[in-house]
């Protein structure tokens, strides 16, 4: 096995606000999924949180959302393609800037909360994603499930799809992801995580909450930051992947 990447949305706060430990997290991960300004984060968030993960060697995501800070991204938003496009570019480049200065750069792309959700069916949005990413480097890959809308029109665009599997979230039989004010939603027991972390690396399948296997191949895992006891999660699975000789890597 060549490795897996553990991702996780850092920069998530605002000001005075801090949501989760993320330089506990940012020791036991191998990419950041950062938070660009619009549903979370600030230059003064930007530029700590580029700064922590150029020293500990994790790899930059730009986690461009919805413009939506109220909603920390979680709500839609019928957002006219157009505009969400340079919504997108507008977080990247800002992520850019930070990364520059503390040495790095960005790696990839991922959206984030509803955008990532409504763009796994909503053509005009995963559209949005796309051409943002495209416009802005198209030699950045696009982390996203497998066999989403976004998924598709990426490999069509000729952009690189990372696949991306979820170790604290519930899956439906299609193989998306069950809403979060849903039963299953959330798995927050560190031993069930580090189980489906493993599954999913060497087997690439993971149970839907309805008992079916949903078929995957992840390049990278995600925990989020705000899930219930999300150090002791991505501890676990860091853990269970080293106990099974699964190296992990940054994304590339």
């Amino acid at each position: 096995m060549t490795g897996i990447a553990i991702n996780t949305d850092v920069g998530e706060g605002f000001g005075a606000w801090r949501i989760a430990d993320d330089e506990a997290l940012l020791d036991l991960v191998t990419a950041a999924n950062v938070a660009c300004g619009l549903h979370a984060g600030d230059p003064d968030i930007l530029r700590r949180t580029c700064e922590h993960a150029v020293r500990r060697g994790v790899a930059i995501g730009a986690q461009v959302s919805y413009r939506d800070l109220a909603g920390f991204g979680r709500r839609f938003l019928d957002v006219p393609t157009d505009s969400l496009v340079n919504d997108l570019i507008y977080q990247m480049g800002a992520l850019q800037a930070f990364a520059r200065l503390a040495g790095g750069r960005i790696g990839y792309v991922k959206a984030h909360g509803a955008l990532y959700n409504a763009a796994a069916r909503h053509e005009p949005h995963a559209a949005a994603i796309v051409r943002a990413v495209a416009s802005f480097d198209d030699s950045l890959p696009l982390l996203c499930q497998p066999g989403t809308e976004t998924w598709r029109q990426a490999g069509a665009a000729g952009l690189r799809t990372l696949a991306e599997g979820f170790i604290d979230r519930g899956y439906t039989a299609e193989g998306l992801l069950v809403p979060r004010d849903q039963p299953g939603a959330l798995i927050t027991d560190p031993a069930e995580a580090a189980q489906r972390a493993v599954r999913m690396a060497i087997a690439g399948k993971v149970t839907a909450v309805t008992g079916e296997d949903v078929e995957l191949s992840p390049t990278a895992l995600c925990v989020h930051s705000d899930t219930a006891g999300a150090v002791e999660l991505a501890s676990a699975v860091a853990n269970a992947l080293r106990a099974n000789d699964i190296p992990m890597i940054p994304i590339r």
